[in-house]
């Protein structure tokens, strides 16, 4: 019996390209040169946190054209790209409703607590820059919706930029001193 975490795999091998099938493809050979390097593609401390955080923000953020943008993006913050088009994901349709739910709760309460302050920085701050617009443009929402899964994008990608590069230093950490063991035990009594 397999588990949750090799069928989910399993299926991402399946319907994720790989960099041999993007190499192939029409419409990625303009950008070939900066979207294949490889060291956009290798799973390491640094590449890995920063594919999660991107992806995530970008999942909850662009609703349409996830893969797209998340790759793009990828090169220029130097982020692994399969993580970041894995971690998209969570901005599929179907955690899309709940999403926009949350994302209108938590920005109606937010502008709720500017508006209740006497110089309203954010509020005001958003209108002045038209940033408002530009969310609402973005996630193809009103301002309150677009303001809340902003801070919840955020959020996701601080968190998830956290616990992989914690996972990752566990996993790096459990390698070694299993390493470390094994030596010991090689190591003839004497």
């Amino acid at each position: 019996m397999t588990t949750l975490a090799t069928r989910t795999i399993n299926w991402f091998k399946g319907h994720v390209p790989t960099r041999e099938q993007l190499e192939k493809s029409r419409w990625v050979k303009p950008f070939a040169k900066h979207v294949l390097r490889s060291d956009l593609w290798r799973f390491n401390r640094r590449s890995v946190p920063r594919g999660v955080a991107l992806g995530l923000f970008v999942g909850i953020m662009i609703p349409l054209a996830h893969f797209v943008t998340a790759a793009l993006l990828a090169v220029f913050v130097r982020a692994n790209i399969p993580v970041a088009l894995a971690a998209t994901f969570i901005g599929f349709p179907a955690f899309l409703p709940l999403i926009i739910y949350l994302g209108d709760k938590v920005g109606s309460w937010l502008l709720r607590v500017d508006a209740m302050t006497v110089v309203a920085p954010v509020t005001q701050t958003m209108q002045a820059t038209e940033t408002d617009h530009l969310l609402a443009m973005l996630t193809q929402k009103g301002p309150s919706v677009a303001f809340g899964m902003f801070v919840i994008a955020t959020v996701l990608a601080s968190l998830g930029y956290l616990l992989s590069s914690l996972f990752w230093r566990a996993r790096v950490g459990a390698k070694r001193a299993r390493r470390l063991a094994e030596a010991r035990l090689r190591e003839p009594a004497g």
